[in-house]
């Protein structure tokens, strides 16, 4: 699926020993050896007659209904666990309120209403008191959530931004576009500085900040198939990642900064090691990636793969889960929504996921028996 439509070390002995359905999706509960658990727990009861296993699993909780386009991004903040925002092609960013009511999970609180074009990209600052957006319009905004007023525009690219970020202090800004290029804001709207030497020679779909301060870099992606690595502190090349054969939609770094993953049409996530600058390894995703997030908590990668999304366990390098929609239709042709988006909340137990039939669904960390 094109862009424009929408947006090793070492093998596990680990076995997966079940596959079974239940409910909407199918589960995949996998069981490996205690000395290799990570925090996909999974505990025996203490008669071995009749064990028990637990382990943790996703439950579709509800959804989200308010957009009228594909839901292109999700953000989340501690500071305010009962708000999120999301971006979407209808030109708006919603502000929600978190109901968490079996029939209605959230209520849009507020549209943010600004942008000429689909809305790419949405972050929230680590304080929790604005956001960011790129657009295919052409500029950032940033907005006062208070407010919800547009508090600076940001004009300089040349054509569609597709992704936007907060440095972990807030006092810088980066975007990548289709003009191919990588620009370095300060709050107040001024382009500090233009990557241009040895940047991607395709479109830049993603680009990110590492949140170690003691590792100030930049992570970006592109058309070009290639992962780079900038050194904040000059704006230059430290490192190229090569492996990928398509282009790539995302690039996510790790809660500590350690590593990052990127994923787009080849179907595979890639890791890298920051601070060694090499590959780890690979993990097959079966379809496009159009979304990648770390938990924050969990030593998990999910990806929005196709319509589905997979969650692995990278410890093990096991799928702790798959969560699919079901396709209810007349029509033999019918196809399932892509998941385009993917965000946790601050405390690793919900999963927020935006999909091109404008939903927002949501799933929950839940402890099951096996």
């Amino acid at each position: 699926m094109r862009e424009d439509e929408v947006r090793g070390s070492k093998n596990s002995r680990a076995e997966e020993e079940t596959v079974r359905a239940k409910g909407p999706r199918q589960e995949r509960v996998c069981v490996s050896r205690l000395s290799e658990l990570s925090s996909s727990i999974l505990v025996a009861a203490a008669t071995p007659a009749s064990a028990a296993v637990m382990t943790e699993q996703m439950t579709l909780r509800g959804t989200l209904k308010g957009h009228n386009g594909w839901v292109t991004q999700i953000a989340t903040t501690p500071q305010f666990p009962d708000m999120i925002l999301s971006a979407s092609r209808d030109k708006t960013i919603i502000m929600w309120k978190l109901t968490r009511d079996e029939t209605n999970y959230g209520i849009p609180q507020r549209a943010l209403r600004g942008h000429s074009h689909f809305v790419s990209d949405v972050v929230i600052s680590s304080d929790g008191q604005f956001a960011l957006s790129g657009s295919w319009d052409g500029t950032l905004r940033l907005w006062d959530l208070t407010t919800g007023t547009t508090t600076r525009r940001f004009v300089g690219h040349t054509k569609d931004v597709l992704s936007v970020a907060f440095s972990s202090d807030n006092r810088q800004i980066v975007s990548g576009s289709r003009d191919k290029t990588i620009k370095l804001w300060n709050t107040l709207g001024v382009c500090k500085y233009t990557v241009q030497d040895e940047s991607h020679s395709e479109w830049v779909s993603c680009v990110r900040f590492s949140p170690n301060s003691s590792n100030p870099i930049i992570v970006s992606c592109g058309w070009d198939k290639l992962v780079k690595v900038w050194n904040l502190a000059n704006c230059k090349l430290k490192t190229n990642h090569i492996g990928h054969t398509g282009y790539l939609n995302t690039v996510t770094v790790s809660p500590d900064g350690s590593l990052c993953a990127s994923g787009g049409k080849d179907g595979q996530a890639m890791l890298w090691d920051l601070n060694e600058g090499k590959h780890l390894y690979t993990l097959d995703g079966g379809d496009i990636i159009n979304a990648l997030c770390f938990s924050p908590n969990r030593y998990w990668l999910c990806a929005a793969t196709g319509p589905s999304i997979k969650i692995w366990d990278l410890e093990g390098k096991i799928i702790v889960d798959e969560l699919k929609q079901e396709v209810i239709s007349t029509s033999s042709k019918a196809e399932p929504p892509q998941c385009t988006s993917l965000a946790w909340s601050a405390d690793g137990q919900t999963l927020f996921a935006g999909y091109t039939d404008n939903l927002v669904r949501v799933w929950q960390v839940t402890i099951g028996t096996r």
